[in-house]
């Protein structure tokens, strides 16, 4: 069995008017253990909702979305909430680093919402992420690639078996969004961990070798018009 699959997954969202308005309509999706996609979608096509939808920081309306055999869709906010920790790494676009921690602090509180901490991980993938003389600098200490790395270090952190990556490039320039991509997909294969990215960057999605259409998974205005 496939480490992610969705079935009939719907998120709308209602209008100040009261109007719901369908933003995610995907009857089927799947991701095999260790396999790498991108998915290109202009902004504004419900890229990011979809990524909230499979990490579980958002309830879909309906649908199921099975991680590792376990139903996302279907649990409670705390249930997700352990599962996230358990099962998944984000990286966000805005890296969403906590700006009072270190480096390392931020890393290991990574840790602490899963097996818990482990600080000669922490530091070793800091390390890995070339980052070995800032483990104890702030991230308004960091330049925007410094503080990415450290994002991907904290994603990585608990082990996941599924890494979503919601426009990891955006914030960065075209050389520091080079290397990122490659971090990413490099770490999350020595760690045997799935990768699903969402970008409309065209440099980036020419670095996946397997890259889809959101449009063709997502269809809103087919259940809009049902």
């Amino acid at each position: 069995m496939p480490l992610l699959v969705i079935d009939s997954l719907k998120k709308g969202f209602f209008s100040p008017g009261g109007v719901r308005k369908p933003i995610v309509s995907v009857s089927s999706f799947s991701l095999e253990a260790g396999e790498q996609v991108a998915l290109r979608g202009e902004s504004g096509s419900g890229k990011t909702t979809f990524l909230h939808l499979i990490a579980g920081i958002l309830a879909a309306d309906s649908g199921s979305i099975q991680i590792d055999g376990a139903d996302m869709a279907a649990l409670k906010e705390s249930a997700r909430d352990r599962l996230r920790a358990r099962s998944m790494g984000y990286i966000f676009q805005t890296f969403n680093l906590l700006q009072g921690y270190t480096c390392l602090e931020n890393v290991l509180l990574g840790m602490a919402f899963g097996k818990g901490t482990d600080k000669d991980r922490a530091v070793a993938l800091l390390e890995r992420v070339g980052l070995q003389e800032r483990l104890h600098h702030y991230p308004r200490q960091l330049s925007t690639g410094q503080q990415q790395r450290v994002a991907v270090a904290r994603a990585l952190a608990n082990h996941p078996k599924l890494v979503l990556a919601d426009e990891p490039t955006g914030n960065l320039d075209s050389t520091n969004a080079r290397e990122a991509i490659a971090l990413i997909r490099q770490t999350c294969r020595e760690n045997n961990a799935a990768l699903l990215l969402v970008s409309h960057d065209a440099a980036t999605l020419g670095a996946f070798e397997n890259v889809r259409e959101f449009s063709s998974l997502n269809n809103p205005e087919k259940e809009a018009s049902l």
